[in-house]
């Protein structure tokens, strides 16, 4: 009898055992079940009456993957009230690849109410080529303004030159509206202000007289917008208006004055080269008279040896030394009364020695 009751005793402890191990495994379980009831119950309850079709276990495979599961719900409710059919994966996927959500699906309805077509894998390769796609949907919904150029650069105005020479100054202000399909890869603002800069220099270039463009600055306007600026850019433009314009300075008559300076500048160096090389000239006539001179008095050098020679030798006597010398005499007095009579003065004007 003593066995019998111990052996009743040990079943009815191990039976004890048994029986805390499944309540306390129902336990967890019960803890469990009430986790994720009040996680993801209230979240799935919403998709269900949204129709957003989120499962629980969609979002227990999102917090696995450590997705922001209710954000993802908010945003995809949000998007199948406003009408807009996006797969949860999708969502999932933008997500992970650092793109943000809600701003994207904003955009997306955003464009659906405005009736224009933005499928959600454009917006989120929009949105992860780091373009604000929020607000390029504003853009394109509500046009917006650039000034050309553009203040923050330093130049308040653009300006150009007309045939006649006269500069005009001149602000534009350029309507655009965003092209979604072009947002990736197009070009940006500062493409159009340039090209806008471009086409008005050209514009005013062509005008013959400036009164012309100051009496119809839509000239500028009309000529601008046929050049089809906007091709290859994220933007369409609406409409370029002329803000201000004004005369600057008489360009064609400055550079005319320039170039007269500089023409005179020209003149004078012409000038200068050839009174150098007058001059130059001058004293290589004045040397080479010089030289002749140098050349005249050698011969006369020579005169007495050749007489001397000529005594030795015989060819000449004593008489005709005379007569020589007689006849340079004669010589002398006429040079003597020729420059008495020719200068007026008292003494000879020629002499031989």
């Amino acid at each position: 009898m003593i066995s019998t009751s111990l052996l009743a005793a040990g079943f009815n402890l191990e039976n004890q055992s048994w029986l805390l191990i499944v309540f306390a495994i129902a336990l967890l379980v019960g803890i469990f079940m009430l986790i994720v009831f009040f996680s993801f119950v209230r979240l799935w309850i919403q998709c269900l009456l949204t129709g957003a079709k989120i499962g629980i276990l969609d979002l227990v495979g999102m917090k696995l993957r450590n997705v922001d599961y209710q954000m993802i719900v908010r945003q995809k409710i949000a998007l199948v009230q406003a009408g807009v059919m996006i797969r949860t994966e999708d969502l999932e996927s933008h997500y992970l690849a650092r793109g943000n959500v809600p701003k994207t699906a904003t955009a997306v309805i955003a464009a659906h109410k405005a009736g224009m077509d933005l499928p959600w894998k454009t917006a989120a390769a929009i949105d992860l080529a780091g373009r604000d796609i929020l607000d390029a949907v504003r853009t394109s919904v509500n046009p917006k303004v650039i000034d050309c150029p553009d203040p923050g650069k330093g130049r308040p105005f653009l300006d150009a030159v007309c045939r006649n020479g006269i500069q005009l100054r001149c602000k534009a202000r350029v309507t655009v509206r965003t092209k979604l399909e072009r947002l990736v890869g197009g070009a940006t603002e500062e493409t159009i202000i340039a090209r806008v800069g471009e086409g008005i220099v050209k514009a005013i270039g062509s005008a013959d007289d400036h009164k012309q463009v100051l009496a119809n600055p839509n000239l500028i306007s009309q000529t601008v917008l046929h050049n089809s600026l906007d091709s290859q850019t994220s933007f369409e433009i609406v409409s370029i208006d002329i803000a201000d314009i004004e005369v600057g300075e008489n360009i064609g008559a400055k550079l005319a004055t320039d170039q007269a300076a500089a023409d005179l500048r020209v003149a004078q160096a012409e000038a200068e080269k050839r009174r150098a090389a007058a001059v130059a000239r001058e004293q290589e006539m004045s040397a080479l008279v010089q030289e002749n001179r140098a050349k005249v008095v050698l011969a006369e050098a020579e005169i007495p040896l050749a007489i001397s020679s000529a005594f030795k030798d015989g060819r000449i006597g004593v008489m005709d030394y005379y007569n020589l010398r007689n006849l340079q005499a004669d010589t002398n007095m006429r040079s003597s009364i020729g420059g008495l009579s020719g200068d007026g003065q008292g003494g000879p004007s020629n002499r031989v020695g």
